[in-house]
């Protein structure tokens, strides 16, 4: 059985953090947005995964299930902030969202 190297994996990981930063800065939708965000924290667990795998601990896996939990949470509250403001606005484009400013 062969292993795959740790540059497939950092390889990916890289892209999925391109793609969640591309998605962030070019993209209007606020649900397009949170799931960009979930894309680069994604990224960064594939690469803890990958380095603790290379150094063979478990550290890295620790700190995966602490990415994870975070990432719930971050989705629970994104998710419930958006369709707020989608009730308020009738909109989820980030351009025309004034309902959070002071």
């Amino acid at each position: 059985m062969s292993t795959v190297p740790i540059d497939s994996f950092l390889v990916l990981a890289s892209i999925l953090l391109t793609t969640g930063t591309f998605g962030v800065l070019t993209r209007r939708s606020a649900l397009v947005v949170q799931m960009s965000v979930q894309f680069m924290l994604h990224a960064a667990s594939l690469t803890f995964l990958a380095f603790s795998r290379l150094h063979g601990d478990s550290q890295g896996h620790a700190m995966v299930c602490l990415a994870m939990a975070i990432a719930v949470v971050e989705l629970g509250v994104g998710i419930a902030t958006i369709f707020n403001v989608f009730r308020q606005t009738r909109s989820v484009n980030i351009d025309e969202i004034r309902v959070l400013r002071p």
